[in-house]
C-alpha cells in the first residue's frame, strides 16, 4: 500500500477502515496480485539517478481503471482525485485531493512497460477469473474477429493532399526555407471549389479543384526535397507524401493516414459500414465468459491468425484449448497443435441425432461471443483505438480485454458477496434476531445460537 507523502491535510485516517469492503472495486483490489508489477517493472527503473518514478501500482492501477470506466487520461487523472475507491484501488492509504500524476505520465509508462508489460496485465486479468472459477475455461472455446477502427477522419486523396499542402508549409516556416510559392490565394480558390462536391453543378468544378490540388502538392513537396539537401529528420515523412501522391484508387498498400500510414482499409461486410480504417483482432473467449486471448493483427484472412492466437493462450495461461468453434471464415485446418477446430458445416448423413444436436448446441453458444466484441467497443474502448503506431493497436486491445475480465471478475464477487449476504440473512431471521445487528456482528451470534440449537436437538 502507498503512504501520503504530501504534507496535504488528509480527509480519512484510513482508506481501509472508511471504504465499503463490499464494494466490488475494492473486492478486485484485493484479489490482483500487484506484487508481480512491480517484480516485473522495477528493472526498468533508474535505481540510484534522477528524480524517483511514481509508484508502479499507483500506474498500473490507473492504467485497468482507464478502461474499466471508459475515461481518456484527462479525465481519469480528473476523477482519480474525487474518487476514494479509485484512490484505493491505486494502493493509497489515506485520501489525497490531489492529482495522482500528469496525464501525459500514463502515455510514457505504457510506452515504457510495452507490449509485452500490458499482456502481463492481462494475463493476471485471466487468473482473478480463474481462481475461484469453475476449471474448464479450456474445454470449449470461441474465436472470432473484428476490426479495431483508428482515430483518423474518414480519408479521402483531396483531405491527404491538403494535409500535404499543410505539412509542407509548416516544415517551410519551422526551417526557415525558401519557397518560390504559398499558394495562399490559389489555395483558398481551390478548397473554396471543393465544397459540396456531391451536389450536381459543383461535381465537375470539385474534380478540377482536385486534380489542381494534387498538382501543387506535389510541387511543394518537391521544393521541400531540394531545399533540405540531406541531413534531416524528414526522410520518412517525405516518402509517405511520395506514396500518397503517385497512389490511385486501385493501388495496393495505399496510405490512409499520414501520421497513421499502417492503417488497412478492411471490408467486413457490413450494410452500413462498408469499410472500416484500422486493423483487425483476434478474440479468443472461454465457454464460461472469460476472454483468453486478445491478438491484434494487419488485415489477414481469419484461417491464418488461429495460430498464433492459440499460442498466445497457451504462453499466459499455460493450457491447450482443446475444441475451437469458430464461423466460416476461418476455413482451412480441422486441427492446430492439438486443438481441434470447429467450422459450421452441412451435417453428415452418417452423423447421429446426438451429434448434430451437440454441434447445433455448440454454434448457438458461440454466437455468444458477438455481444462480447461489442462490449469490448462500447464500454472498454476497442471500439476507436487512440494509441499510436502498430504496438498501439495492441496495447488497446489488451487493455480493453484485460478491462474486460476484471469486469467479470467485479461481478463475480459482487455476486458472492450478495448470495453470503442472502444466506446470512435467512439464517437470521429463522432464529429471531433484533433487527439493530448489522450483518457483521450477527455473524458470531449466528454461529454460536446454531451450535447451541445443534447440541440441544443432536442428544
Amino acid at each position: 500500500m502507498i503512504k501520503n507523502t504530501n504534507n496535504s491535510p488528509s480527509l480519512f485516517s484510513n482508506l481501509s477502515d472508511m471504504l465499503n469492503q463490499s464494494h466490488p472495486l475494492y473486492q478486485l483490489a484485493e484479489k490482483i496480485d500487484w506484487g508481480k508489477f512491480e517484480t516485473a517493472f522495477q528493472s526498468l527503473y533508474c535505481q540510484d539517478n534522477g528524480r524517483p518514478g511514481k509508484p508502479i501500482r499507483l500506474m498500473c492501477g490507473l492504467l485497468i481503471l482507464k478502461h474499466l470506466r471508459n475515461l481518456s487520461d484527462e479525465s481519469l487523472v480528473e476523477q482519480w482525485s474525487e474518487n476514494a475507491y479509485y484512490q484505493y484501488f491505486c494502493g493509497m492509504q489515506e485520501f489525497t485531493p490531489s492529482a495522482p500524476c500528469a496525464s501525459s505520465e500514463l502515455v510514457h509508462f505504457r510506452k515504457r512497460i510495452g507490449k509485452e508489460g500490458i499482456e502481463l496485465i492481462f494475463q493476471e486479468s485471466i487468473r482473478v477469473n480463474n481462481e475461484d472459477d469453475e476449471d474448464r475455461h479450456h474445454d470449449t472455446a470461441f474465436i472470432d474477429s473484428t476490426v479495431q477502427e483508428k482515430n483518423i477522419t474518414y480519408p479521402t486523396d483531396a483531405k491527404l493532399h491538403k494535409k500535404i499542402v499543410k505539412k509542407v508549409l509548416g516544415i517551410v516556416k519551422k526551417l526557415g526555407l525558401p519557397l518560390r510559392q504559398s499558394y495562399t490565394f490559389v489555395l483558398k480558390g481551390i478548397y473554396r471549389d471543393q465544397r459540396f462536391r456531391n451536389h450536381p453543378k459543383n461535381r465537375k468544378k470539385a474534380l478540377k479543384a482536385d486534380r489542381r490540388l494534387r498538382t501543387i502538392a506535389g510541387r511543394l513537396v518537391r521544393e521541400l526535397k531540394r531545399n533540405l539537401k540531406g541531413n534531416h529528420d524528414y526522410d520518412k515523412l517525405l516518402g509517405i507524401f511520395e506514396t500518397i501522391l503517385s497512389q490511385r484508387r486501385n493501388s495496393r498498400k495505399k496510405v490512409y493516414s499520414i501520421h497513421e500510414p499502417e492503417v488497412q482499409c478492411i471490408s467486413k461486410g457490413k450494410e452500413h459500414k462498408k469499410y472500416e480504417f484500422g486493423n483487425k483482432v483476434s478474440i479468443i473467449r472461454s465457454v464460461t465468459g472469460i476472454i483468453l486471448g486478445a491478438m491484434s493483427f494487419r488485415n489477414e484472412y481469419d484461417g491464418h491468425t488461429i495460430e498464433a492466437s492459440l499460442e498466445q493462450v497457451e504462453r499466459l495461461t499455460g493450457r491447450k484449448i482443446e475444441v475451437l468453434a469458430c464461423d466460416r471464415g476461418y476455413r482451412g485446418k480441422k486441427e492446430i497443435n492439438g486443438t481441434k477446430i470447429m467450422i459450421p458445416d452441412v451435417p453428415k448423413k452418417s452423423d447421429s441425432r446426438y451429434q448434430k444436436q451437440k454441434k447445433h448446441k455448440l454454434f448457438r453458444k458461440r454466437a455468444g461471443i458477438e455481444p462480447t466484441i461489442g462490449h469490448l467497443k462500447s464500454d472498454y474502448r476497442l471500439g476507436r483505438n487512440f494509441y499510436k503506431g502498430v504496438v498501439g493497436d495492441s496495447v488497446n486491445l489488451l487493455l480493453a480485454a484485460a478491462a474486460y475480465n476484471f469486469k467479470r471478475a467485479m461481478k463475480a464477487l459482487f455476486g458472492m458477496i450478495q448470495s453470503s449476504r442472502r444466506k446470512t440473512k435467512q439464517f437470521s431471521s429463522y432464529f429471531r434476531f433484533p433487527t439493530s445487528h448489522t450483518t457483521t456482528h450477527a455473524v458470531p451470534h449466528v454461529a454460536v445460537l446454531y451450535l447451541g440449537y445443534h447440541l440441544r436437538y443432536s442428544s
